[in-house]
């Protein structure tokens, strides 16, 4: 059985206690372990901040790319390897895997291109200024330096290595040394990542560290430079908030929460965009198991459509085999852990409240391939409530797994929008629909309640990826239960880990000291 070792302060640590075990959730095996009992934490940030920041704020943007284009190449490199542990570790299919691995290094890589087209600068330029007196013998513009803090990464369970690799990306190309915690349960795929970065020598001293197990008092010790990122529930993100010290030092915080993410019928969507919309929902709620933050869990429908739409989705899911990744046939792994599953089974009865199970037991069953009684296998579940607007349960709480529910609505533009909205904020809402009158109504109404809007029509059916895709070109983040943050997006993710300075006085010493260099550079 592995022990999964930290790297701190230049050096892979291995903790004499305080284990926890980490198992194969097909079978339930134990198959490694991790603790970070007796790291110095007050050590962890002073060799991020006094060895890892002034090595990568003496870096180029350009030059920090580099790094970035480096560790994408090295997943690369290792992709069947890390396959292989995001199955044993996370119960994941070759394509849920390929899912996570390759989008992690997809983002680095789309952050090390990004950061090449900026080119030789140590700051970044905001504006083009504006003349703050007669003449521009005084003249105001807004840049944008590399914090010296640290950044602290804490990631959920459900995808190792982009979560990884979507906060590290917009750090190291941000200047700021970081420290990542992986989720104890999955962590070995994000351990090993790590592992490869430091044996090829890709960052300088300081630049990563890694925790394998709890973050002690690690939070205690940030202050005004540094920033703590959070992607998993909504509960322990209030938690981690009400840190007495993150409020007192006003440490940035970024927070990524889970979601009751919507996708949305328009009235009269053509055939390609129906067939899109179902073969997304279904995508959505069994890719993973269901554990993605931008899972679909509430599924709109025109109430005359909603008899033909369950149908067609209970065919669907019925085909889906849940079991164990390394069997022929099966199409859908186990949820993660032993907690999951009951999540999972206390989430549907809850949701039963105001809703009835058209589709799966909402109960632990046998995987194909797995033995009998083992492994934390759950079936993909459809729910169905008879009233949106009531459905309290079903705006409130969200099962982590592989379970949506079916909610009719009216057919207006509206009242999708307010059904919507009731959830609180979510990561993304997908709306499938041709009809251009009904989507411009939408689209306004739902836009404060929600960070992405995915639109499926017949134009972009044979290409669209799915709603559950975080791209780094568009915002990964949302308003209210989503947790208020943002990620990726290009440069938006970049800035908190930039301070914004205005500089005054005359536009000549101005524009020098912001851009050296010229526009061109």
């Amino acid at each position: 059985m592995e022990t999964l070792k930290s790297y701190v302060y230049g050096t892979w640590y291995e903790a004499p206690s305080g284990f926890r075990s980490l198992v194969n959730p097909s079978t339930g095996e134990e198959i490694a372990r991790a603790s970070s009992e007796g790291v110095e934490f007050g050590k962890v940030v002073e060799h991020a901040r006094g060895v890892g920041g002034p090595a990568l704020r003496a870096m180029t943007f350009g030059e920090r790319a580099g790094l970035l284009k480096g560790m994408s190449k090295v997943l690369r490199e290792h992709r069947d390897e890390l396959l292989e542990l995001s199955r044993i570790n996370g119960g994941t299919t070759r394509g849920d895997g390929s899912f996570d691995v390759d989008g992690a290094g997809g983002t680095l890589a789309y952050y090390g291109s990004l950061g090449r087209s900026l080119g030789d600068r140590t700051m970044l330029v905001e504006d083009d200024g504006v003349q703050l007196a007669k003449t521009e013998g005084f003249w105001g513009r807004h840049g944008l330096a590399p914090r010296h803090g640290v950044a602290v990464h804490v990631n959920a369970f459900n995808f190792p290595a982009w979560g990884f690799a979507e906060k590290a990306a917009c750090s190291i190309l941000g200047g700021v040394p970081l420290v990542t915690k992986p989720a104890t349960a999955t962590a070995m795929v994000a351990a090993r990542i790590v592992e490869l970065i430091v044996e090829a020598g890709i960052v300088p001293e300081g630049a990563i560290q890694l925790v394998c197990g709890g973050t002690g008092d690690l939070l205690d010790r940030l202050g005004a430079q540094d920033l703590f990122a959070f992607t998993g529930s909504a509960d322990t993100a209030i938690e981690l908030r009400d840190r007495q010290n993150l409020r007192a030092t006003n440490t940035r915080v970024n927070v990524e929460a889970d979601s009751l993410n919507a996708a949305v019928l328009a009235p009269g969507a053509d055939p390609a965009t129906a067939e899109l919309f179902l073969r997304d929902v279904v995508r959505e709620m069994t890719q993973k198991s269901g554990q993605k933050c931008t899972a679909v869990r509430r599924i709109l429908v025109p109430v005359d459509a909603i008899d033909r739409i369950q149908d067609a989705l209970v065919e669907r899911l019925g085909a889906v085999v849940p079991g164990d990744p390394a069997a022929d046939g099966v199409t859908m792994g186990p949820v993660a852990t032993a907690q999951q599953l009951e999540d999972c089974e206390r989430g549907v009865a809850e949701l039963q409240a105001t809703a009835r199970i058209v589709h799966g037991a909402g109960k632990r069953i046998d995987g194909t391939g797995a033995p009998a009684g083992r492994g934390f296998f759950f079936p993909p579940t459809l729910l169905r409530a008879a009233d949106a607007r009531s459905a309290a349960a079903v705006h409130e709480r969200e099962v982590f797994g592989p379970v949506a529910t079916l909610l009719p609505y009216d057919g207006s533009a509206g009242e999708a929008a307010e059904v919507v909205a009731l959830g609180g904020g979510t990561l993304v809402t997908s709306v499938y629909g041709d009809d251009m009158d009904w989507l411009a109504r939408f689209t306004p109404e739902c836009a404060p309640y929600t960070g992405r809007i995915y639109i499926g029509s017949e134009g972009s059916a044979e290409v669209a990826p799915g709603s559950g895709i975080a791209l780094p070109q568009t915002l990964h983040g949302g308003p209210g239960r989503a947790g208020g943050g943002e990620e990726l997006a290009g440069l938006v993710g970049v800035r908190p880990y930039l301070q914004r300075v205005a500089l005054q006085g005359a536009r000549g010493v101005v524009d020098t000291l912001l851009d050296p260099a010229g526009p061109e550079s």
